[in-house]
């Protein structure tokens, strides 16, 4: 304890501590926020086709899946509550050199996963106002959202709050006009079949279900960012793991549910949208089209440009404070770990330069939403790998946490290993051979500080 204090001490004097202000109302903003609500429209379509159908069976176990990731969070965020998340969890579980292993691939999922948000609202808005290029409307949405996080990161939180009360309010008129077109002229699908295939494939497939569950895990990506939060909040690390379980919880529901609905609502055949992959991506819209109207659609479409801005800024918040926690640990350029109220600015700015550049050149190509978002994934589902195997090291190896659980400590994290695991393994090739790079590279970056003096612990 005396070491921790210590430590704390020295951050507060060389100006690197964070700013207590956050309460459990803004964690969960900043997770939904990340996560966004609606989250499966963009890929209902192709979780439709790949399951034969039984797309709300696919979100049920992928919240089941995720899960165990969220359970292995809340047990290392109260015996490491540090900004740096699994970074801090993997050094206290399974040394200073995995630790950096864990961030350098952590890092690959932050700074991309908000590029890929902002190019989602940029490509929304230009759908809306075609006359200004999507590059301008990818652009302008880093600048704002950047600008809220360099004003602190409660300020941000307050703005977030009133975009996810926009999101909401969407999602439940979304909802009520489902339930009032099912009830009037009846489902397009059979009623159970969300939940066990519409049977235009053949028979149940569990393996089919499995190879979606694949895709639908990206979905929850982001409700991790949770804690990189933990420096900041009051009250203790407690209200971070209930934070990380509630958002997953609450959005594993409301993926559920709103799936359920689109696909009885769906005159499309999961065969058909399986055929025709070019239907796919629009498929959500396309159902609530037919069903309920355009207006609807635009309300979608407009709600979905504005929340992705802001699951960017989440997105681009916990990836400064990703950065601001390695550099303090000297894992990164010192320079970065400098504070200014109790705000991260310079990590900030880092994190937001590489997201824009990013986010502009993919926006400015045909191709370029394909190249990101096929390899956000590679990063978090190894940082996920590795905070598994610190519950582990932490726990069971170490025996630094008291009595050891063979089901806290053994079974859910090693079941949530085999599942991350499993899914790298379904990635597209391209995904993985950057995954692969970034690791090489990042070895390399470790190799080149054996030389340097031991960092802090």
């Amino acid at each position: 304890m005396s070491a921790d204090i210590t430590h704390e001490g020295h951050e507060e004097r060389e100006g690197t501590a964070l700013r207590r202000s956050l309460g459990f109302r803004d964690l969960v903003v900043y997770g939904l926020l990340f996560i966004a609500p609606m989250a499966p429209v963009g890929v209902f379509g192709t979780l439709d086709a790949k399951s034969h159908g039984a797309v709300a069976l696919v979100y049920v176990v992928a919240t089941i899946a995720m899960a165990f990731t969220a359970f292995s969070y809340a047990q290392m965020v109260r015996v490491a509550p540090r900004a740096g998340s699994v970074y801090a969890y993997a050094r206290v579980g399974l040394g200073k050199e995995a630790g950096f292993v864990a961030g350098w691939m952590a890092m690959l999922d932050y700074l991309l996963i908000p590029a890929v948000a902002y190019l989602f609202s940029g490509i929304a808005m230009n759908s809306l106002v075609p006359s200004v290029s999507r590059w301008v409307w990818t652009a302008l949405a880093v600048v704002i959202t950047t600008l809220l996080n360099l004003w602190g990161v409660r300020a941000a939180a307050r703005v977030g709050f009133a975009v996810l009360a926009l999101e909401i309010v969407v999602l439940l008129v979304f909802v009520v006009s489902a339930i009032v077109v099912l009830a009037r002229d009846g489902a397009q699908r059979d009623w159970l079949s969300p939940l066990t295939g519409d049977g235009t494939q053949g028979a149940f497939a569990l393996s089919a279900v499995i190879g979606a569950v694949s895709v639908a895990v990206l979905s929850y990506l982001g409700f991790d960012a949770i804690a990189t939060f933990a420096e900041e909040v009051t009250g203790g690390s407690a209200k971070v793991a209930r934070a990380v379980l509630f958002c997953l919880v609450f959005t594993g529901v409301l993926f559920v549910l709103q799936t359920y609905l689109v696909a009885l609502l769906e005159p499309t055949t999961s065969a058909q949208l399986a055929a025709d992959p070019g239907k796919q991506g629009s498929a959500f819209y396309d159902a609530v089209d037919t069903s309920v109207g355009g207006w609807l659609h635009d309300l979608v479409a407009v709600s979905k440009a504005i929340g992705a801005a802001f699951a960017a800024l989440a997105g681009q918040a916990a990836a400064g404070r990703l950065l601001f926690a390695m550099a303090r640990d000297r894992r990164l350029p010192k320079a970065l770990s400098r504070t200014d109220s109790g705000v991260p600015r310079a990590a900030l700015l880092v994190a937001a330069v590489i997201t824009l550049v990013a986010a502009v050149w993919a926006a400015r190509r045909d191709d370029g939403l394909d190249h990101l978002t096929s390899v956000v994934d590679i990063g978090a589902l190894s940082a996920f790998t590795l905070l598994h195997a610190s519950v582990v090291g932490y726990f069971a190896v170490r025996r630094r946490g008291g009595a050891v659980s063979w089901w806290r400590h053994l079974l859910i994290p090693v079941l949530g290993a085999a599942i991350t695991v499993a899914v790298i393994v379904e990635a597209s090739g391209i995904a993985q051979v950057v995954g692969a790079i970034w690791l090489a590279v990042g070895l390399a970056v470790l190799v080149a500080q054996r030389g340097r003096s031991a960092d802090p612990a």
